[in-house]
């Protein structure tokens, strides 16, 4: 494949920069992103290589506008649905519920 989730060691997009004093999770919710996909991941709702292709199912410019941890979002979201367990109504639910409690 050569898609936007391929650019690794492509030429013209500059150094990688690594500051080794950041911390694992810049936001709150990414941490609990990281705990949904162990939780799920772990109990064979699907798997690894289902996981990554998800996340290069993306589009292109949503790809290169989110953060990682949202592309993990994404993936996680896209294979519950896909797989049944989730409908996207009940997604749409959560999603309001959340919002609601953070407003």
């Amino acid at each position: 494949m050569n898609g936007v989730h391929d650019m690794g060691g492509m030429h013209g997009l500059g150094p990688i920069v690594h500051t080794p004093e950041e911390p694992v999770f810049f936001n709150e919710w990414e941490g609990r992103v990281f705990a949904m996909l162990v939780s799920v991941n772990g109990v064979g709702h699907f798997n690894t290589d289902e996981f990554r292709h998800a996340m290069e199912r993306m589009h292109p410019v949503e790809y290169m506008t989110v953060s990682y941890y949202e592309h993990w979002l994404h993936a996680t979201e896209t294979l519950l649905q896909e797989k049944g367990t989730i409908t996207a109504e009940e997604l749409k639910a959560a999603l309001a519920k959340v919002k609601e409690a953070h407003a």
